[in-house]
């Protein structure tokens, strides 16, 4: 297969979205005559990756490489050493993360899901009498049943309300795992929130940001799921951080992705400790593997990359790893209550 010709070397990687792997992003990624494409899926679409990557090369003519590495967000998708020889990313699943710079042209493609009756999914919402004071938050997939669904609630008396986050989020009503900071500028509004999406993972991150009941609604399968307990997961957390207030010799785990290093706050978090006499050295990873940690003389670990890794796989670690607040909840510098969740900015 012959390759197209490379864009000018000169010119600045460009960010386009696209709601499908569809008819526009085939003719956008044409037009933009890549030497080689890299594309990245998200876990749940790993399966038909391989067709997606075939579709993709032969409807435009240019060899198309698969990252082997699943993306969790728009905040890790394949680094110039992972994909060398690759001018255009394609990434699946996502939207763009406003203040995360792109170093190569990145086509993400949002995979919206249009599924889901309103009507019917706004009579199992009053059926289970939720509060009637409900902020809106979804998965990127989601976000077009948001304006619909909330019509429906609202002729059911429902008071619905959507929030505007920080830089870090592209969308209203939007969710990341980092950050809720939509949901978290209208909490003082609502008596509860509703989750649109699949999954516990979005849920399980708004209960730790929001001190409201969250419920889960799958649009597909229109299925509420009962509210997270939101008290259990602070309780566990602040088990964790009470079981570091002897640790004297902390790792400070630094991501190298660009969507993720938080090096400034890795430094402030090491003067810190070492201004109290403990012991803490940074240490630089890109994904993070809980066996990379072991036999190192540390008593503890805060981690500065995504907040996900203390509070979702925190058990899978043989020390305890914390977020940057919970850190500061270990030095006395914060109270365990009201519990703070590491929301990146």
């Amino acid at each position: 297969m012959t390759e197209t010709s490379p864009r000018p070397a000169s010119s600045e990687p460009i960010s386009r979205i696209f709601a499908t792997v569809g008819p526009e992003l085939i003719a956008a990624v044409r037009e933009a005559k890549p030497r080689r494409v890299i594309l990245q899926v998200p876990a749940g679409l790993v399966r038909n990756a391989h067709d997606l990557a075939a579709r993709l090369r032969d409807s435009t003519g240019v060899p198309v490489d698969l990252a082997n590495r699943p993306c969790f967000g728009a905040c890790d998708f394949p680094s110039g050493d992972e994909a060398p020889r690759a001018d255009l990313a394609v990434v699946l699943g996502h939207a763009p993360i406003p203040n995360v710079p792109i170093t190569r042209s990145t086509f993400f493609v949002e995979m919206r899901d249009s599924g889901g009756d309103p009507e019917k999914l706004a009579d199992i919402i009053t059926a289970a009498k939720l509060p009637v004071r409900l902020g809106v938050v979804a998965s990127v997939q989601h976000l077009d049943l948001v304006e619909p669904l909330r019509a429906a609630l609202g002729r059911r008396g429902y008071t619905t309300l959507v929030g505007n986050g920080d830089h870090r989020l592209f969308y209203p009503a939007q969710a990341l795992g980092c950050n809720y900071t939509g949901a978290e500028s209208i909490a003082n509004e609502v008596d509860a929130f509703l989750f649109l999406g699949t999954g516990q993972f979005h849920p399980i991150g708004l209960a730790f940001a929001v001190d409201r009941p969250v419920h889960a609604l799958d649009p597909l399968r229109a299925e509420l799921e009962p509210p997270i307990d939101r008290e259990a997961l602070i309780r566990k957390r602040q088990l964790v951080v009470a079981g570091t207030r002897d640790a004297r010799r902390w790792g400070i785990l630094v991501s190298t992705f660009a969507g993720q290093n938080r090096s400034p706050t890795a430094l402030a978090l090491q003067e810190r400790a070492r201004a109290r006499g403990w012991d803490a050295e940074i240490l630089l990873f890109d994904r993070l593997d809980g066996r990379d940690l072991e036999g190192r003389a540390f008593d503890a670990y805060v981690n500065t990359a995504c907040p996900r890794i203390a509070l979702d796989d925190g058990a899978s670690y043989a020390k305890p790893v914390l977020t940057p607040p919970e850190f500061l909840m270990a030095l006395g510098e914060l109270p365990l209550e009201p519990y703070r969740f590491d929301t990146y900015h």
